[in-house]
This record gives structure tokens, C-alpha cells and sequence, in this order.
């Protein structure tokens, strides 16, 4: 029997092992994506403490109270701006995102500020500013930055993007194709924060699906999976309110 969301003529395959030589490139995942951006910041304050060793929670303490103390500064730039750059060299490369994230948090970085650092910043430093951006921003001034994330191929910036704050704020045509972007570049649905809300009863959203799916399986392509699992969510059932478009 088939599932009653499946699109006839085009079964869920099962991803399959890269052949030997070919360079695979890492997805991101709930560990490594929008996890920092839905964590409360007393908690993951306490998860880098924890993990950091002496010298690096020595310099993560001097870049909190750098930040706590915004009017000091080198130059235009404010001392602790220079220590998002530092990050991953001090407290290593898997701590780096929340440590960034925490020096904006406890800088109070406005949305000016935020707009800066993102466009100077490196890839690592825009994706902690997009995690940051819940944590910072209540109102719709930072869409951009998410919007300048999804037109990019980098992966984790796009994952980064699609955080509470693009839930939030995320006009209903951009998010639909964010969706799809995730779908076309590999970045796993879990990260679309707020995802079955937004996608309940999308019938725009279903349709775009469909006509992906349906393009895929012409060209004798599998469909992803995560295809199925976000056009299920689109169902309207009796009682659904509809979708604007």
C-alpha cells in the first residue's frame, strides 16, 4: 500500500554510500545547526564552560567582559568584535559558534551592529550572527542577513538561516523556497525551525513539491526523503485554515 503522502511513480530511496574517492562533503545536523539559536543562553554558557579548558575559559571570560564593557575599543572596531575573529583558535573549532554567539549576546549587539559584523565577518562569524539573531532581535531588521544566507551555497549557512528568527519573520513566498533550497543542497529539514506549523495546510507549499518531485523523478532521480516528510506536513485537514501565498 502506499503512503498516503507518496507521489505516485516515486518510492523514498534510500540514501546510498558515496563510491570510494569521492569527497563527501559534511551535512550539517541538529548538533551543529540551529540548536544554538532554540538553547537558552544560561545553558549554553554552561556547556561551553564545561568543556573549555583553563585557557580557554580564561579568554573567554576577558572577551565577556570586553563585550559587557561595549565603549572600549580599537579604533572604530570595539575590542570585543575582534575576539569573534579569535574564536575558533581559542576555544577550538567546536565550541567557536557558541562562544561568538554569547560574546553578541552579552555585547547587546543592535541591529547595526549585527548588519556589520556579518558583512566583515567570515563564514563562521556571519553563521553565529544568524544564530545569535533570536536571542538578539524581536522585530524583522535583520530579514536581510537571512535573505543574503539563503542566496549562498554554503550549507551551514543556510541551515544557520533557517533558524526561530526566519520562523518568525520569513515572508510566506521566501520561506517556501528556502524549504526547497534545503531539499536541493542536501541541508536536512530539521533545521527549518518551526517547521509543521508553517507548513501545515500550504497548498502553495504542496504544490512546489510536487512539481519538484515530479521533475526529479522525469529526469530518473530519487526523491529525497525529507520531500515526503514536508509535503505530508502541507495536509489540510477538514477543519485547516489556508495559507496565504
Amino acid at each position: 500500500m502506499n503512503h498516503p503522502h507518496e507521489i505516485p511513480g516515486t518510492p523514498a530511496t534510500p540514501a546510498t554510500p558515496a563510491a570510494p574517492g569521492t569527497p563527501v562533503h559534511p551535512r550539517p545536523s541538529a548538533a551543529t545547526g540551529n540548536t544554538l539559536a532554540r538553547t537558552p543562553l544560561d545553558d549554553l554558557r554552561t556547556r561551553v564552560t564545561a568543556h573549555l579548558d583553563d585557557t580557554a575559559r580564561a579568554w573567554f571570560d576577558r572577551a565577556l567582559e570586553e563585550a559587557t564593557d561595549r565603549p572600549g575599543g580599537h579604533g572604530p572596531i570595539s575590542a570585543w568584535e575582534l575576539r569573534l575573529a579569535e574564536a575558533g583558535r581559542r576555544c577550538g573549532p567546536e565550541h567557536a559558534d557558541a562562544v561568538r554567539v554569547l560574546i553578541l549576546h552579552t555585547a547587546g549587539a543592535d541591529p547595526d551592529t549585527l548588519v556589520r559584523v556579518y558583512r566583515q565577518g567570515t563564514a563562521d562569524e556571519r553563521r553565529a550572527v544568524l544564530h545569535a539573531l533570536p536571542h538578539l532581535v524581536p522585530g524583522p531588521e535583520c530579514l536581510p542577513l537571512v535573505e543574503d544566507a539563503l542566496r549562498t551555497n554554503d550549507t551551514r549557512l543556510v541551515a544557520a538561516a533557517l533558524g526561530p528568527y526566519a520562523a518568525r519573520h520569513l515572508d510566506a513566498h521566501n520561506w517556501r523556497h528556502a524549504v526547497l533550497k534545503c531539499l536541493f543542497t542536501g541541508v536536512p529539514v530539521d533545521e527549518v525551525a518551526d517547521l509543521p506549523r508553517r507548513a501545515h495546510a500550504d497548498a502553495e507549499l504542496a504544490r512546489m513539491l510536487t512539481d519538484y518531485a515530479g521533475e526529479r523523478t522525469a529526469a530518473g532521480r530519487p526523491v529525497p526523503e525529507d520531500l515526503h516528510r514536508v509535503l505530508a506536513l502541507t495536509t489540510t485537514g477538514p477543519d485547516a485554515p489556508g495559507k496565504e501565498s
